[in-house]
């Protein structure tokens, strides 16, 4: 008999918002965050636009001594983790620090951090002074490490790195860590900043970004028929995940259960998806499975959605595949759109945005999905939110090398 599992506090610093509140109601209403990169001088890249965290003051959230020895993917993952941590007006002070965990996701980590050590080396022609913090600064498990360090947790310490599913894994992987009771709280979450000149040249030449640089506004564009590729994005995204015994004994609010998860690779290829999707179908029918749910039960899909050629063409097909009839009558939306793709920040800012929608009656909407894809024949809330009673969410997950990750989550009914 596995514990029930629910959340009961949720933090986000994304490219439409910063805050829970204000991340949905800019989602809601449909406004973007794609713009020209400001974090350096794109000029000589093909892609120039992005959508990067605005008005992000990390000294808001940390000492002065914490920024200046951590990269923006810990500071946003530390802001993030503060915040769901407030929202669920749990004291750690009052728990057992070896039964509080952390999961959290990056794909890449301090790449930022690399890069810039790397231009100090070569400007110093040999004569090389890096900080002290540079290792720390760069290594993948340093968001989860930092928060277990600024809170005292002792409790189990994860890691995950999955691509672009490397946050729906980190949320994953906390609800099978209370599941088999080896804690009683995990922070779980996932935080991205890949903002260089390496990093988007690399996703250029791999054919995968958008240049629609003199429109970014309109360069994200989910499962419409003149999608050009990705917007990168960044950002990070937290829950307080608690055993449902835990939450009720402290009186949390619980926000919402999630009840099935599910992970498998695709074996086929590095970057793309496989052509017939297994991959993604085999991962939505085992979170289906370990949810106990058929798929008639799913109210609402977030789709990955990444507004690639291929890749939205082969989750439609895979929805359609696990779905049958029913596909098309559920509202299926990416906020991609909105948000870009925000690597391991994504999959909890999805699931964060699939809790909201249980609790809120609206589906946020997928936009920039104007003229409709043949290949992709689903209803995508375009451009505008809907109410919808929600009260089962499937999102969906899926990165380079065939990771595949899949949560649903449910309206809590005590």
């Amino acid at each position: 008999m596995r514990e029930r599992v629910v959340i009961t506090g949720a933090g986000a610093l994304t490219p439409v918002g910063i805050g829970i509140e204000e991340y949905w109601r800019n989602l809601v209403a449909g406004r973007g965050g794609v713009g020209r990169i400001s974090r350096f001088n794109p000029d000589r890249l093909a892609c120039k636009i992005g959508a990067e965290v605005k008005g992000f003051n990390p000294t808001d959230y940390m000492t002065p001594k914490i920024v200046r020895e951590t990269d923006f993917f810990i500071q946003l993952a530390l802001a993030a983790a503060q915040m769901a941590l407030l929202d669920s007006g749990v004291d750690l002070e009052k728990e057992d620090p070896y039964r509080v965990g952390v999961v959290f996701g990056t794909s890449i980590g301090g790449i930022v951090t690399i890069v810039d050590g790397q231009d100090k080396m070569e400007g110093r022609h040999g004569s090389v002074r890096i900080s002290p913090h540079f290792i720390p600064k760069m290594l993948t498990n340093m968001a989860a490490g930092q928060i277990s360090i600024h809170y005292g947790l002792r409790g189990p310490n994860l890691t995950v790195t999955t691509a672009c599913a490397s946050g729906t894994d980190a949320v994953g992987n906390a609800l099978r860590l209370l599941q088999r009771g080896e804690a009683d709280i995990v922070i779980a979450g996932g935080a991205e900043s890949l903002f260089c000149a390496l990093v988007l040249a690399g996703l250029y030449a791999a054919r995968a970004v958008s240049t629609r640089n003199d429109n970014p506004d309109r360069a994200s564009r989910p499962f419409d028929r003149q999608r050009d590729g990705m917007v990168m994005g960044e950002g990070a995204g937290a829950l307080i995940l608690e055993t449902l015994e835990h939450a009720r004994r402290r009186g949390a609010p619980v926000l919402a259960e999630p009840i099935g998860y599910a992970n498998c690779g695709d074996g086929y290829h590095s970057m793309a998806p496989a052509p017939d999707g297994h991959g993604e179908v085999r991962c939505m029918r085992k979170a289906l499975a370990d949810a106990g749910i058929s798929p008639e039960q799913v109210d609402y899909i977030n789709a990955h959605g990444t507004s690639t050629i291929l890749g939205d063409s082969v989750e439609t097909q895979a929805i359609k595949t696990v779905f049958g009839s029913h596909a098309y009558r559920i509202p299926v939306s990416s906020i991609k759109g909105a948000t870009g793709h925000m690597i391991a920040a994504g999959g909890v800012t999805e699931l964060i945005a699939c809790v909201k929608a249980i609790r809120e009656g609206v589906v946020p909407p997928t936009i920039n999905q104007e003229e409709p894809d043949p290949e992709c024949d689903l209803d995508y809330v375009p451009n505008f939110a809907r109410e919808v009673k929600v009260d089962i969410a499937m999102n969906n997950s899926f990165g380079f090398g065939g990771q595949n990750a899949c949560l649903v989550v449910k309206k809590f009914v005590g």
